[in-house]
């Protein structure tokens, strides 16, 4: 069976786009791939974030992702921080890397942009720590959306770059981009991603949100003026935007649901894609407090950082020995 990893920074609230965007993929993944997905608390402190916030949202990220059906047994959880060598192999990727690779990497290119100060270290190399992440466990694929396909590029880099100059260590990853659903839109800004940094509370519907105020969000969505229900991205991104959000959360195509709509107005769809948000969250909702409940998290967590950590503590000391960390071969 073939590997796949995957990561998520604990720094906010899942939303609804993750959960279309990766997540419900995750779930059909454990099943065709030996899956392993951490939570990338090292990486959440590149941002000042406090720490009774770090906790309870690694908490939740562990238990919303048991609620929306991901198992413990098939997929290998853990965190971040629970295996040292994501740090170790971090630093020596960091020497790896060049100064102008990181300054094209999204995320610090667009805070300098904005002019932003107080940009931490960690935050112009975490690029760095994002591949160690990756090439410790040798996945054949990393799923990722469109806007994290740079990574898993330099993480290409990387390894090559490592392969050719220490001889064959690290598998090179490819990336895997969901098309369909990959990307759900704000719903009061339809043109930006659904995100957990949007600054209007009602263009996001978090999954931990009550539901029947994400049935008020999505009844106050920005549409257009056109009346006509059809699927057009780019002339109708805001309708667009709710018939993938219900395509996503019923399995009915999108061009059923146009059908189904031919003649209708706005209000109506709205109606629907509203009940089926409701219904979703409060079904997520209650399988989330079970697993709170049930104390299951520490025990999880425990089993997923051994397993990783095995193989993770496997490939670092061949690193080591390679690159002449020891004294003897």
């Amino acid at each position: 069976m073939e590997r796949m990893l995957s990561g998520i920074k604990p720094t906010g609230r899942l939303h609804l786009g993750n959960y279309i965007g990766a997540i419900r993929n995750f779930v059909s993944y454990q099943d065709e791939y030996e899956m392993f997905i951490f939570i990338a608390n090292e990486h959440a402190i590149t941002v000042p974030i406090e720490a009774k916030e770090l906790r309870q949202n690694t908490k939740d990220l562990i238990a919303l992702y048991i609620a929306c059906g991901l198992d413990p047994k098939k997929v290998t959880l853990f965190l971040q921080s629970d295996v040292v060598a994501h740090a170790q192999l971090g630093w020596v990727m960091t020497c790896l890397s060049y100064m102008g690779e990181m300054q094209r990497m999204t995320q610090y290119k667009d805070k300098t942009a904005k002019g932003e100060t107080g940009v931490t270290a960690g935050l112009f190399t975490y690029p760095c720590l994002m591949a160690a992440d990756i090439l410790l466990y040798d996945p054949k694929y990393v799923p990722v959306g469109i806007d994290q396909k740079q990574h898993v590029e330099l993480t290409r880099n990387l390894a090559e770059r490592f392969n050719n100059r220490y001889s064959d260590t690290f598998t090179v990853p490819q990336p895997l981009v969901t098309k369909v659903g990959a990307k759900v839109y704000s719903l009061q800004n339809p043109t930006k991603k659904m995100s957990k940094s949007e600054e209007n509370p009602k263009g996001t519907i978090d999954l931990l949100d009550d539901p029947a105020a994400a049935r008020k969000k999505i009844m106050s969505a920005v549409t257009d003026s056109l009346g006509v229900i059809r699927y057009d991205q780019e002339n109708q991104p805001g309708l667009a935007n709710l018939l993938t959000i219900q395509s996503a959360l019923t399995g009915e195509e999108i061009d059923s649901i146009v059908a189904r709509y031919e003649g209708k107005g706005y209000g109506e769809l709205k109606k629907e894609v509203g009940q089926t948000v409701f219904d979703f969250l409060t079904d997520l909702q209650a399988k989330y407090r079970h697993v709170i409940e049930s104390g299951m998290i520490d025990e999880v967590l425990k089993e997923g950082a051994q397993k990783a950590s095995y193989i993770a503590n496997k490939k670092i000391a061949k690193v080591y020995r390679k690159i002449g960390f020891t004294v003897t071969k």
